[in-house]
């Protein structure tokens, strides 16, 4: 599966599609009722409808990009789900912004809030997910649908090793260790040196966020397929973890009262704290395709030479 320009235009007409159909088309569903606010489940902007919605329609994205990425839809088409998501992502507000809007007059009911809001998000990126494993699923119906035969190519497709229980709990730990020190260089902002917790860091902007998470599990993926040969899907559900850690870590009581009583909202204790679970799941959807058929092609060029 070389990247040659038909596949570029493939891999852009499958993201297309889901850019179009969720990110536009179900905009109106998860727009946050506060000007420039954070897209998350807690604001109470999305409903049990809603998200519901936006799962079928992530499932529709996935069908429509099978087909936008014909023959290599099977491929390719799971970009789709992640684009739509990606979208949000970089319309969304922050993580700052959303502290700010859960501050109380008092430190200590400042902090009651924010635990609050925090030990609801840790368990927000499981929504985020699903919207992701219904594309994913959509892909896997339109391929049984259209009962197409995978492309001859001269591009090798290994094999995933999904069936070994030990090789994908290894993958998602590995995972886990890999982004968050990928996501500790790439999405930084200012730093600055912090008496009790070494450095806290700035609010990373949108921009940079797309940019070190994409990579920090392109790079993830790319190991763990390398090593273990599993399927991009475990990078992926790594992301909830990650997202869980790092809203556990901001709600911690000890490290909430610190950060109120030193620094702004606009400064955390770790770079990924201040990642919204809505652009870790978006975005490492993306990576971790990538990351995958970069190893492949890896491992195709030391065995052929090319």
């Amino acid at each position: 599966m070389e990247l040659t320009w038909l596949m570029r235009l493939r891999i852009a007409g499958a993201m297309a599609a889901g850019v179009l159909l969720l990110g536009l088309g179900a905009w109106v569903l998860i727009e946050p009722s506060v000007p420039a606010g954070a897209i998350t489940i807690i604001a109470g902007d999305i409903s049990v409808v809603d998200g519901a919605i936006c799962i079928a329609i992530a499932f529709g994205a996935g069908v429509i990009g099978y087909f936008a990425a014909w023959p290599y839809g099977a491929e390719i088409g799971v970009l789709a789900a992640p684009a739509g998501l990606g979208f949000w992502a970089l319309r969304t507000g922050d993580m700052a912004g959303l502290l700010r809007l859960n501050t109380a007059p008092g430190i200590d009911e400042t902090i009651v809030q924010r635990q609050a809001l925090l030990s609801v998000m840790k368990w927000e990126g499981l929504f985020w997910l699903a919207v992701v494993g219904a594309g994913f699923a959509g892909v896997k119906a339109a391929e049984r649908l259209a009962k197409a035969k995978k492309p001859v190519d001269d591009y090798e497709i290994g094999n995933v090793n999904t069936h070994n229980v030990l090789n994908v709990a290894t993958a998602l730990i590995m995972t886990v260790v890999i982004a968050q020190f990928a996501l500790g260089v790439f999405a930084q902002d200012v730093r600055m040196f912090d008496s009790e917790l070494g450095t806290v860091v700035g609010q990373p902007g949108r921009g940079q966020v797309a940019f070190a998470v994409v990579v920090s599990f392109a790079i993830a993926a790319y190991v763990v397929k390398w090593v273990l040969n599993v399927s991009y899907v475990w990078p992926t559900l790594a992301a909830g973890g990650i997202g869980y850690y790092s809203m556990w870590l901001s709600g911690k009581a000890d490290v909430l009262k610190h950060m109120l009583q030193t620094w702004p909202e606009a400064f955390f204790a770790r770079s990924v704290c201040g990642i919204l679970p809505l652009q870790l799941v978006a975005f490492a959807g993306i990576g971790s395709v990538a990351g995958y058929w970069l190893a492949i092609k890896y491992v195709y060029w030391r065995k052929h030479g090319e």
